[in-house]
């Protein structure tokens, strides 16, 4: 369909469709400010960015001419014009050389094994990557910059996490550059990234939580997760010879970031594990998996503190990530300095570590409220 711009006045521009049917009146209804003037059987809209943007989005496979005052009197019109063509093509381009398929799926994990990102951040970003491209053909759209922003709008208005969108765009901005090989673009519009405080056990729900378990590979696993402070990637991973009982250190190789790190090996949870290594003489894996040669998986370490936590009737909405957090708070009510915490941890930033902080009852128990103070005035 064609449509002609025209020159109303300083303020608006009048917009003539070739047809009038329903679906053709849909696109300029949307335009907020517009005007139906009957007399001419003309739509004028206001002259401003915003309009403008919104009726050629609105008619994104229409063609658009531009009448002979309104080139003279506002040629930013016709730049704009020329901008979209030039857009369309562009557009176009990228999605003849972007489309998903099988040998892109490969070029991403190729490019991703050969900078080193572990296989959780190239599963991740594989995914991504893929549910961008099924987005896109639901809707018909092709790739650009745009396409991207307006995808990741609408995660966030499905109620997903900033940090799953932050990770969609940092996902297809890889893909963009190292796959596809576009220049780099101009940096997208990020969520804010959310500021959540750690979900916590007290030591007496960990004490509870440790002594409801029975099965004693259960327990080796548990106890290390917390008085290790493990990631539950990194309890899974373990193997017999990391545990270091004359050092009193447990070595965990190549954690988050590709990094080697020691942590705490408390005579309580040796003491554990060393009666389940007697039990069940485990050789490659410590807690090794159903599969020959394989270790336990993420979710099978889950279920494990899923079952101990409802049998310790603890009601708390916690995952076994909370023993990890868990740990390092009480190491801080212990009066543990922040920067050993951080070490233990394996965090590359104290900043992140320093949550900890506001989730500690070391300082905030010595704080006393108002409320108390009356009551012990009215005594």
């Amino acid at each position: 369909m064609k449509i002609n711009l025209l020159y109303r006045d300083e303020k608006t521009i009048g917009v003539q469709l070739e047809r009038y049917g329903v679906e053709e009146r849909e696109g300029i209804r949307s335009i907020s400010g517009r005007k139906w003037v009957p007399d001419e059987k003309i739509w004028t809209i206001p002259y401003s960015i915003v309009a403008v943007e919104s009726l050629l989005e609105a008619y994104r496979s229409c063609e658009f001419e531009c009448g002979e005052r309104l080139n003279t009197e506002l040629p930013y019109i016709g730049e704009w014009l020329d901008q979209r063509g030039t857009q369309r093509n562009t557009d176009f381009s990228s999605s003849e050389r972007g489309e998903w398929n099988p040998d892109r799926r490969k070029e991403l994990r190729d490019a991703l094994v050969a900078r080193g990102y572990s296989s959780k951040t190239m599963k991740a970003y594989i995914s991504q990557t893929e549910r961008f491209f099924a987005h896109l053909q639901g809707i018909k759209a092709s790739i650009s910059d745009a396409a991207v922003q307006k995808y990741a709008l609408a995660l966030l208005e499905k109620g997903l996490s900033h940090a799953y969108v932050n990770q969609a765009i940092s996902a297809l901005k890889f893909y963009f550059h190292h796959v596809l090989k576009q220049p780099k673009s101009a940096a997208y519009v990020r969520p804010k990234k959310e500021s959540k405080l750690p979900d916590v056990l007290s030591l007496n729900e960990v004490m509870r939580l440790l002594k409801t378990v029975k099965n004693l590979k259960h327990r080796a696993i548990l106890y290390l997760t917390y008085t290790s402070g493990l990631r539950v990637s990194e309890v899974v991973r373990l193997r017999p010879e990391d545990c270091d009982r004359e050092r009193k250190v447990l070595k965990f190789r190549q954690g988050k970031g590709r990094k080697d790190r020691q942590t705490l090996l408390s005579e309580a949870a040796f003491a554990v594990v060393e009666q389940y290594i007697g039990a069940e003489q485990p050789e490659d894996w410590l807690f090794p998996g159903q599969r020959e040669g394989r270790h336990l998986t993420k979710r099978s370490a889950q279920k494990v503190f899923e079952k101990a936590l409802a049998e310790a009737d603890i009601r708390k909405q916690v995952s076994i990530h909370s023993l990890r957090h868990s740990f390092a708070t009480h190491l801080l009510e212990n009066g543990i300095d922040l920067r050993y915490i951080q070490e233990l941890l394996g965090h590359q930033s104290v900043r992140t570590t320093e949550r900890y902080t506001h989730v500690s009852r070391r300082d905030i128990g010595r704080i006393q409220s108002p409320l108390d103070q009356m009551d012990r005035l009215e005594d």
